[in-house]
């Protein structure tokens, strides 16, 4: 019987080894499901625009005035998130996930035709019913969405497949809001265009999904839990049984938290800042999108094509600093007539606005597909949809709180920039939190930064580092920060033995101890610390998780390849005792003897480094040869030697 966790696992092909994120609409595996969210992103914000529209300015409704009609849609539309997102992610997990997107999207098309009947009717009770099952739509899909990449991508198209999905909704929310508006202004004729058009996108929606190839349910035998309060908390548990992803939820959700506050503050801050009209508020909601997508699709491009977790910070980074410099850029405007988009763009300072928002949210596009794509790479496949589902209650949760925060700041006389002034404060905080608590998006952010701009390394044979499961990785020992660049070139985190006397050095030493690195000192010097070094390393392995040993011993003070000592036929001899039988992964790093963090200086009769700053200058080239693993019963210190001294010569 074929497991289905195992189904889950995505095989990469030879054929997609090297392609590119936009190879991947090329593909049957990925183009169908993307043309299929991104026809419901567009209906869905074609619909919703288009109706807020028609009660804004259209229909007299003594019972929901103008000013009240885009809180009382978008609260209806989330409300489904709360109420159903446990039940829709057991869904997922139980069914097999293509037969789940075309169920959403028949339910949208039976939705469509009844909004259709509401806009021809000028309904606003039954338009308001749909704006509640398109909730619901999402709802649905949403699990279904983030669930079905991680099935059919393999872990080094993650990145980009998340990247051309995040920037495919923003953009078809944009569309979709452009058409909606478009169409309901139409004289006479425009309730019923946006009748057609609604029913006609659902329709192509349904027909392009019908070529999404199968992706089997990851947990056919789950016993469905309709009571939503204990299946989210018991889908939130199931998150926090990984420290990493669970965080990482919190940070999604801060995200949205973050966006909700700039994307609803826009038609005010169009109007009372700017002194734009509702052209110059469409302006900023496409500057802001064109962003989002941008950063969404940078990530693939500065991460190597593997899940990248350092461009978080560097995202948060960003959003904190444009949105401080809103603050500044847009406060003591002088106060004019209400000018449309053409007087608004001439004007010198509102450039400086637009730069502020689109880097702002190009920085969210690299702070969230990151993110995304680590929950779906680390979730347990059997019970991946449940965790995302829970995500998207957390996210319902933030936007509201984000609503809350800042109608209370306005109330208390706060004004807008001040709000994004707070928020991108805020914003440094909460980022600062999350990376102290888990550090690895913090060491990723100091690898990616050194191996981008200190050094310029190239990965030979980057595939051969395993994606999941327990390995040994074995590497030469040239400098003080080898370490930092084998966190870059790997796509999952790494367990270090280094030499106690490392974790003296300032800076370096408080990285190792936040990337849990095993200190070890010699067994004549602490026989304890070197039992007690092997035994945490063997536990690293029975983990399944990646153990790194630099089997030389110490830095080499000549630039050769040094002899490799017994240690690691010692962990390798342990782990066999336990069960366990992890593959040996040879490594040579290549041209770093020379570097700054290299011991090529002599003082006093001593090799020393970092003794001469920018020794090399910046953007020295480096690299790292990785070998094919080696069966542990293969494995002898001078026959692992020789496969790095052939790596070296590589």
């Amino acid at each position: 019987m074929t497991n289905p966790a195992a189904a889950a696992t995505p095989v990469a092909h030879e054929e997609n080894a090297h392609a590119n994120q936009f190879a991947l609409l090329r593909q049957r595996r990925f183009a169908p499901f993307f043309w299929t969210q991104f026809a419901g992103a567009a209906n869905d914000n074609l619909f919703k625009f288009a109706f807020t529209v028609m009660v804004t300015y259209q229909l007299q409704l003594s019972w929901m005035p103008p000013a009240m009609a885009g809180l009382v849609i978008g609260a209806l539309f989330i409300l489904p998130f709360l109420l159903f997102s446990a039940t829709s992610g057991q869904l997922t997990d139980k069914f097999d996930k293509t037969k789940m997107i075309r169920f959403v999207k028949n339910l949208e098309i039976a939705i469509m035709v009844l909004a259709a009947w509401g806009f021809v009717r000028a309904d606003a009770v039954v338009l308001l019913g749909c704006v509640f099952l398109m909730g619901l739509h999402s709802t649905l899909f949403g699990p279904v969405k983030f669930a079905y990449l991680p099935q059919v991508l393999d872990a080094r198209e993650l990145t980009g497949g998340n990247g051309m999905v995040e920037m495919g909704t923003f953009v078809a929310i944009l569309l979709g809001q452009v058409a909606g508006g478009l169409l309901v202004a139409v004289p006479q004729i425009g309730h019923m265009s946006v009748a057609v058009g609604c029913v006609l996108l659902a329709l192509v929606g349904r027909g392009v999904a019908q070529a999404i190839p199968k992706a089997p349910a990851t947990d056919p035998g789950l016993v469905i839990n309709w009571n939503p309060i204990s299946e989210t908390w018991r889908n939130l548990k199931l998150a926090n049984q990984n420290v990493v992803v669970f965080r990482s939820l919190l940070g999604i959700s801060w995200m949205w938290f973050f966006g909700a506050v700039f994307l609803s503050q826009f038609p005010s801050f169009a109007k009372e800042v700017l002194h734009g009209d509702e052209q110059v508020a469409s302006l900023l909601l496409v500057v802001f999108s064109v962003g989002i997508g941008v950063g969404s699709l940078l990530c693939e491009t500065l991460s190597r094509r593997q899940v990248e977790i350092g461009l978080v910070p560097l995202g948060a980074i960003g959003m904190s600093v444009f949105a401080v410099d809103l603050y500044f850029a847009s406060r003591g405007l002088p106060a004019v007539p209400e000018m449309g988009i053409g007087a608004f763009v001439r004007q010198g300072a509102h450039w400086r606005v637009m730069a502020d928002l689109a880097l702002l949210s190009l920085f969210a596009g690299l702070y969230s597909v990151p993110m995304y794509a680590l929950i779906q790479l680390r979730s347990q496949p059997t019970h991946r949809a449940r965790i995302i589902a829970a995500n998207n209650i957390l996210n319902a949760l933030f936007m509201i709180g984000s609503s809350v925060i800042a109608g209370a700041l306005l109330g208390a006389g706060f004004t807008i920039p001040q709000i994004f002034l707070f928020t991108g404060i805020a914003n440094a905080v909460v980022a600062f939190y999350i990376f102290m608590l888990v550090p690895e998006y913090l060491l990723r952010f100091v690898a990616w930064v050194l191996s981008r701009f200190v050094y310029r390394f190239d990965i030979k044979g980057e595939s051969h580092i395993p994606t999941e499961g327990a390995a040994v990785l074995v590497c030469n020992h040239v400098s003080f920060i080898d370490a930092v660049l084998l966190m870059a070139a790997s796509p999952r985190p790494i367990r270090f033995i280094m030499d106690h006397r490392i974790f003296k050095v300032p800076v370096l030493g408080w990285l190792f101890k936040l990337a849990k690195a095993i200190p070890i000192a010699p067994q004549k010097e602490d026989p304890a610390a070197y039992e007690a070094a092997f035994a945490k390393a063997i536990g690293v392995l029975r983990e399944g998780d990646l153990l790194a040993i630099f089997p030389e011993g110490a830095i080499t003070r000549d630039g050769e390849l040094q002899p490799f000592k017994g240690g690691v036929m010692k962990i390798l001899e342990g782990a066999r005792a336990q069960g366990i039988e992890p593959p040996v992964i040879p490594m040579a790093l290549t041209n770093l003897w020379g570097s700054y963090f290299s011991r090529i200086e002599l003082r006093g009769g001593e090799r020393v480094a970092m003794a001469k700053p920018f020794r090399r200058g910046f953007f020295s080239r480096v690299g790292l040869n990785v070998g094919g693993p080696v069966p542990p019963v293969e494995v002898q210190p001078e026959s692992l030697r020789q496969r790095v001294s052939a790596l070296l010569a590589a």
